[in-house]
């Protein structure tokens, strides 16, 4: 079977550390090249750079995105029209009015999309999520804290300082416990998104849960956590250092040659933007 033809949009940290080397090391996947609006970086990658984006188009079959949010709204719903598949970032934008627009182009050209929330393609979490779906749950908690706001972290962009960690860590932890305890119907949100955040989230069926995200710690910090607690148990995902990137590679792959159906594809990535959007109207950022 013939590999994939995919591009890479984005030549920042993250596609430095994870998406060029994920796109390079997989055998399902041929990485045709990079497109950057700064070329010096993208020449970093070890694959072709393209000087127009229309090009690197004409020579994939598949773009995977890796840039601020609101440029993904924007590059995404060109990809979309020029027919090729989405591998996307969360969040899938900086605003619903984007998330909208490039969700809409998706549904409207019938390309396949995936979002990249890594933490789904992990064996642990997958191992959790069916224990939960065993124990009949009634509610849960997660704990996000990082240090990504404080001093000079190479995640420290301008879109994650102006914004901190409902737009940026929060599209994991929501989608998760959606995943473990029912779709989110509804969100209560308080705090401070460059400081510390709440959330209660209500689920279908009538479970809840309590949300903790936090980006500016200091010192050392402990892990994530993640607990679910049901009638017939309990479930808590325990920590990992395993790389997620080559299963996700497969999958993408897998997604485009079907032509799409993955869950995670630019529909959910809308409800979870929608989630987040009504729990930062709640919450102050100075």
């Amino acid at each position: 079977m013939e590999p994939v033809k995919v591009g890479l949009v984005g030549a920042g940290p993250w596609a430095e550390m994870a998406h060029a080397p994920m796109l390079a090391a997989s055998p399902e996947i041929e990485f045709v090249g990079v497109w950057a609006r700064r070329p010096e970086a993208a020449a970093r990658l070890g694959a072709p750079v393209f000087e127009r984006l229309e090009d690197l188009f004409d020579a994939s079959a598949a773009i995977c995105f890796c840039v601020p949010p609101a440029v993904q709204a924007e590059l995404g719903v060109k990809a979309a029209r020029a027919g090729k598949a989405l591998l996307l970032e969360k969040p899938l934008a900086d605003a619903l009015d984007g998330a909208e627009r490039l969700a809409a182009a998706v549904a409207e050209t019938g390309v396949a999309s995936q979002m990249l929330l890594t933490l789904r393609y992990a064996p642990q979490t997958r191992a959790f999520l069916e224990r939960c779906a065993e124990i009949d749950p009634f509610g849960g908690h997660a704990v996000n804290v990082s240090a990504v706001l404080s001093g000079d972290h190479p995640f420290g962009t301008p879109w994650r300082l102006q914004r901190g960690a409902l737009l940026d860590v929060g599209p994991h932890v929501i989608d998760l416990l959606d995943a473990a305890l029912g779709r989110v119907t509804g969100v209560r949100a308080h705090g401070n998104p460059l400081g510390w955040v709440g959330l209660l989230l209500d689920h279908e069926g009538g479970a809840v849960s309590e949300v903790s995200l936090c980006m500016a710690g200091a010192g050392d910090l402990p892990p994530s956590q993640f607990a679910v607690y049901g009638r017939k148990g309990n479930a808590v995902l325990p920590g990992f250092d395993d790389d997620p990137l080559a299963v996700v590679a497969a999958e993408f792959a897998q997604t485009v040659r079907q032509g799409g159906g993955h869950p995670l594809d630019a529909a959910h990535g809308l409800r979870l933007q929608r989630i987040i959007s009504e729990a930062e109207i709640q919450v102050t950022t100075p």
